[in-house]
């Protein structure tokens, strides 16, 4: 931070001159401003060792034909891996043997349910969620059997390529940190320059010593140098980072508070954070009817609508028939825990159990009734579950669920549309079984972004007690469709709106398919009208055609580590400042390059809550957009102390000059300068950083990521307010002195009361930059204020007239005409000031822009 080298330079500089005091003072702020930065920001990331500790730490193979166990780190390529339910994959395996495998990828692809592998080659350009034949390191066997050659171990995995990535992306400035660099090494320029021509001006034209014009020197840089500036810059964001905690919102990296303020892209995950992550029964398709289901996740309450009317699931016998099999015809369980409802087993087999509820079927009696006799498990190579049950009247049913394509192939006839016959055993009545028209309704559901399920079943005579393939094979009685999405949140669609309303762009990049991308982008108003582009069509992209899409499009899907890292890349080479938010392995490489990287705390992984620089403890996304209508409102108290500090630095620093300037006596010692930088400081200063937000403030438009700190407006309030106070501070000290003829001492104690109370009264134009303070909220909204006013007035009672502090300031009492005089300058100052803004408010002005 150039204002902190300026500042340890001042207090050398003043050590060196025997100015002990002032130097002391000055390394204070240096070391505590230091402090409350380390303190907030804690321990540096450790990304790349949360990914290490990711990979297996133990694993099964076949050497010499026999079953070994051994460490992770001994697997080599070549290997036979044996894996089963639970295991973490410990290398990337080509898959050779398999039953019913299935594998949480979420880490690497985002994908919102296992993947159900296979051994089948897929294409050599095939995208990460698509090579079925192979199960990669750091990923979890969730159900199932399978064996495997490593294929490549370490580094040269998918997970160890991502670390490598991690180790070479350059984390990026926030633009605080760009803008207070430029700020301060601007600043420091400008006040050697002045320090170095008011020299040369006391010295040639003046013909002071050369001593006396060091010293008026160091009281010109110590007068203009804002020392206050950065402990209040380390506050303000500190308490931000504070009400952030309260709301959700755990910053690791202090100055990326403010950074939430200026963003104006997100750049979304979808699963889990704009999503539940919980596979919800959505559509139930029959042949003449399509039932819409109400509710989201595992709560299993609401209702059905047919024709966007409400309708009673007891009402339509072929809809509760249909629920009921994928009700009995499933493994899962759900789950109530201290009030939250959870899934036992399968996400989709879940999201049956949770339909059949809202239809009021209980798992547990409808099992009671029907009970299971036998079962065909599900498996990836004939990709359906067949169960076997029977009544209490002796009869046995078999329900099939599975892949539509599949049991397109095992059924001869569906069930027609008489919904006033329940009876399964007699009075069906079947017709035959019309394939191509099902399949323009699997287009139709997976086309709205849902995973399809076919259900069907047979009536077996009353002495059939097993279950065998030759059963189910063929003649089925096709019953219908089933539509299954990951919904997203309610709260999150509400977010992404306020997101629009305040100018910010909201994108999705997912690993997850096209179709589905697309469809809950559809239901959150992402990117409408536009079409998803995935990742296959971004490689050949150079970086101008990339940086050209990422603007037009606002949907990637099938996207990998590589795509989102240059997507976002491509976005910052065009001036946005980025937001990224994800929760897997694969987000964390763009996770670190964002501007602002934002991982779930609750189901991320830890590779990415240590690359991020903020961790959401709900994986909500509504708490991204709370957290930037905080760090638009810390922006705003950052800007309000800026306008506030600097007219005090620099109408200290221009009495200083202008002192010299015309050979007079300087109205301010060294020493009282920094008395009033730091009183003002610790007092009025950090009460702007209690300010509410203001009204609109998630109604404007981001800042251009090109705005400087101090606009144009801004120069000219604090060079106008810089006048203001030079004239008051000066004019009374040269009264008291030269008119009125008192002492020194009491002059230059009436100019420091003088600069004291203007910024008291100053303070209260500033808490408005634009609109009039002269309200009852301007005046009233913010209780801290007052309380800095009051123990100001103590500290500055004990300035004027403690004897200790008389002894160590050269301060003296002064009388009441004394103070008559400050007071009025002080309301001229303020109303000076209100008339001002009350003139840009004319010429359409609404900010400092």
């Amino acid at each position: 931070n150039a204002l902190i080298l300026v500042l340890i330079c001042a207090a050398v500089l003043a050590a060196l001159l025997g100015a002990w005091l002032d130097s002391a003072v000055i390394m204070a702020v240096v070391v505590i401003n230091t402090a409350i930065g380390l303190f907030q920001e804690g321990k540096a990331e450790r990304a790349l060792e949360s990914i290490r500790s990711m990979l297996a730490p133990q694993a099964y193979v076949l050497r010499d034909g026999e079953r070994t166990h051994c460490d992770a780190a001994e697997v080599v390529p070549g290997d036979v891996v044996l894996l089963q339910s639970g295991d973490r994959v410990p290398a990337d395996v080509r898959l050779i043997d398999l039953r019913t495998c299935q594998v949480d990828e979420a880490i690497l692809t985002g994908e919102s349910v296992p993947v159900e592998k296979r051994l089948d080659a897929v294409a050599e350009d095939a995208e990460l969620g698509d090579r079925l034949s192979m199960a990669y390191s750091g990923t979890v066997v969730a159900g199932g059997t399978a064996r495997g050659v490593v294929v490549a171990t370490g580094g040269r995995t998918e997970i160890g390529r991502i670390s490598e990535m991690l180790a070479d992306v350059q984390q990026i400035k926030t633009p605080l940190l760009q803008k207070m660099d430029a700020f301060g090494k601007g600043l420091s320029v400008i006040i050697i320059a002045v320090a170095v021509a008011m020299f040369f001006v006391g010295f040639l034209a003046w013909d002071e010593t050369f001593l006396e014009m060091i010293l008026a020197s160091v009281s010109l840089i110590v007068a203009a140098i804002p020392e206050g500036l950065p402990p209040i810059m380390t506050i303000i964001l500190a308490l931000g980072v504070q009400r952030m905690a309260r709301r959700n919102a755990i910053v690791r990296r202090l100055p990326a508070v403010e950074t939430l303020g200026s963003v104006t892209v997100i750049c979304s995950d979808k699963t889990g954070t704009l999503t539940r992550n919980e596979m919800t029964l959505r559509t139930v398709r029959l042949r003449h009817e399509q039932f819409e289901i109400e509710g989201v996740g595992y709560d299993p309450h609401g209702g059905f609508l047919l024709d966007g009317q409400a309708a009673d699931a007891e009402a339509h016998p072929r809809l509760a028939r249909i629920l009921r099999a994928g009700l009995l015809c499933n493994d899962s369980a759900l789950r109530s825990r201290d009030g939250q409802w959870t899934i036992e087993g399968d996400p989709t087999e879940g999201a049956l159990i949770v339909g059949a509820a809202k239809a009021g079927f209980e798992q547990r009696r409808e099992a009671e009734r029907r009970p299971r006799r036998d079962a065909i498990p599900f498996e990836s190579d004939h990709r359906f579950m067949a169960t076997l049950h029977h009544d209490h009247e002796g009869f046995n049913i078999i329900y099939v669920k599975g892949a539509p394509d599949r049991l397109f192939e095992m059924c001869r006839s569906e069930l027609d549309s008489d919904e006033h016959d329940s009876d399964e055993h007699n009075g069906d009545e079947h017709h035959s079984f019309d394939r191509a028209w099902w399949e323009e309704r699997v287009e139709e559901i997976a086309a709205r972004g849902q995973r399809t399920l076919g259900i069907a079943y047979r009536i077996m005579d009353k002495t059939h007690d097993h279950l065998d393939f030759e059963d189910v094979e063929g003649g089925l009685v096709w019953l219908g469709l089933l539509g299954i999405i990951d919904p997203p949140r309610e709260d999150a669609i509400r977010s992404v709106s306020d997101c629009h309303a305040a100018g910010i762009v909201v994108k999705i990049i997912t690993g997850d398919h096209a179709g589905t991308a697309k469809a809950i982008a559809a239901e959150m108003n992402i990117g409408e009208g536009k079409s998803a582009i995935t990742g296959r069509e971004l490689d050949p992209l150079d970086d101008e055609a990339l940086a050209s899409k990422s603007i037009e499009c606002d949907v990637f899907a099938r996207c990998s580590p590589e795509h989102k890292l240059r997507l976002v890349e491509a976005l910052q080479r065009r001036r946005y400042i980025v937001a990224v938010t994800g929760d897997g392995v694969n987000d964390a490489p763009a996770l670190k390059r964002a501007d602002i990287g934002v991982a779930m705390g609750q189901k991320g992984s830890d590779a990415a809550k240590q690359a991020s620089d903020m961790v959401l403890a709900d994986d909500n996304f509504t708490s991204v957009g709370r957290a930037v209508e905080e760090g638009r409102t810390i922006y705003d108290n950052l800007r309000k102390a800026l306008v506030y500090i600097l007219p005090t630095s620099g109408g200290q620093a221009l009495t200083v000059f202008m002192a010299v300037a015309f050979g007079l006596t300087l109205p301010l010692h060294p020493v009282h300068v920094l008395w009033v930088n730091m009183v003002t400081a610790v007092t009025l200063s950090l009460s702007l950083a209690f300010e509410p937000k203001e009204n609109d403030v998630m109604a404007r438009p981001p800042r251009p990521p090109d705005t400087p700190l101090i606009t144009p407006l801004l120069l000219w309030r604090i060079v106008f307010v810089s006048i203001l106070l030079v004239t008051g501070t000066f004019g009374h000290f040269y009264y008291v002195h030269e008119i009125l003829e008192r002492s020194i001492e009491v002059a230059r104690t009436s100019a420091v009361n003088t600069l004291v109370a203007g910024q008291v009264f100053y303070l209260f134009n500033c808490r408005k930059m634009i609109k009039p303070s002269w309200t009852l909220e301007g005046f009233a909204g913010n209780r801290t204020v007052w309380v800095a006013i009051g123990i100001l007035i103590v500290i500055q009672w004990g300035f004027t007239y403690w004897g200790p502090a008389q002894a160590l300031f050269e301060s003296t009492p002064i009388g009441a005409d004394g103070w008559m005089r400050i007071f009025a300058f002080c309301a001229a100052l303020y109303l000076i000031v209100e008339l001002e803004k009350t003139a840009m408010r004319w010429r359409g002005l609404t900010s400092f822009e």
